[in-house]
């Protein structure tokens, strides 16, 4: 009969300290969410929530950006319905960044705000600098993949009830 020695030592410590990489997922959910909350203010306080604010900024886009063609196209279709796009941008921004901070459903919402910001990374091209979104829109993505609403968040206790759920 064979038996496998274990550290008691190493054992103790896995299960009393938590993993370095899921505080640092936390820490990157955190500051992604908190800058999607400051933005939606600042937006606000700006007046692009409003349809000819968001009009303006978009075609501002459109005339600035080095967007693809089709992109351009896109971005004109908000501009020409802004009375909706506006208020579901606000929406976007607040909730995604709500979602982020308190660590709920993290993996969609990081999934979503992957989504969102690479859209507007693209939508700004040649008219800021590249790695102004690109790096939170590569951390969503590592948000989503990473499990980050485990710790610090209320993904942590809904995981502890439903273990195997995809949502988070």
């Amino acid at each position: 009969m064979t038996t496998i020695a274990t550290s008691l030592r190493s054992d103790a410590t896995t299960m009393a300290h938590p993993p370095h990489a899921a505080n640092g997922l936390a820490i990157v959910r955190l500051t992604i969410g908190a800058m999607l909350v400051w933005v939606f203010f600042e937006n606000l306080g700006k007046g692009l929530y409003t349809p000819a604010g968001y009009a303006g900024l978009i075609n501002y886009y459109i005339k600035a950006s080095h967007s693809p063609a089709a992109w351009k196209a896109v971005m004109g279709l908000a501009a020409n319905h802004a009375a909706m796009a506006a208020p579901m941008q606000a929406m976007t921004e607040i909730s995604l960044g709500i979602l982020l901070v308190i660590g709920l459903l993290t993996r969609p919402a990081a999934f979503v705000a992957f989504l969102y910001l690479g859209s507007l990374w693209i939508s700004e091209w040649g008219t800021s600098w590249i790695w102004e979104l690109l790096v939170p829109v590569l951390g969503s993505l590592g948000l989503a993949i990473g499990r980050a609403g485990r710790r610090w968040g209320a993904d942590a206790w809904l995981s502890e009830r439903w273990p195997s759920s995809p949502w988070w």
